[in-house]
């Protein structure tokens, strides 16, 4: 059974640093593009983050770039997000997925549809 879990999640103050990580069991993600994502309460979900194992393209949203950093490693099976500089409306739940078949443009795109699968999510609670 392929799954996806996350962990790392927890409250953090404003400009602190978190790093969630993402195992996968059941198959190998190496080829596969694998994102993070969050959902803030009562807003839509947004692209965080992807990476492509077999080619180690990276791709960042612009509110998290040059914070927030997407590795992959490929012996483990897991996808990590490194959070630096935390701010408050980092708060929301964070979920880890994966596609066989999409770009990671595409994937940026699309906003987490049309994913293959999808973890369960750890929240992120960022205090003042």
């Amino acid at each position: 059974q392929t799954q996806l879990a996350e962990s790392g999640g927890g409250l953090v103050q404003a400009g602190g640093s978190l790093r969630l990580s993402c195992a996968a069991s059941g198959r190998t993600f190496s080829s596969y593009a694998m994102g993070w994502f969050r959902q803030a309460p009562g807003k839509e979900r947004e692209f965080v983050a992807a990476i492509r194992g077999s080619t180690g393209l990276k791709l960042h949203a612009d509110s998290v770039k040059g914070r927030f950093t997407i590795s992959l490693d490929n012996a483990k099976n897991t996808v990590y997000l490194q959070m630096d500089s935390l701010k408050l409306e980092d708060t929301a739940v964070y979920y880890c997925a994966a596609s066989a078949s999409l770009s990671l443009v595409a994937l940026k795109a699309l906003g987490g549809n049309d994913m293959d699968y999808w973890g369960k999510g750890t929240l992120v609670t960022v205090s003042s």
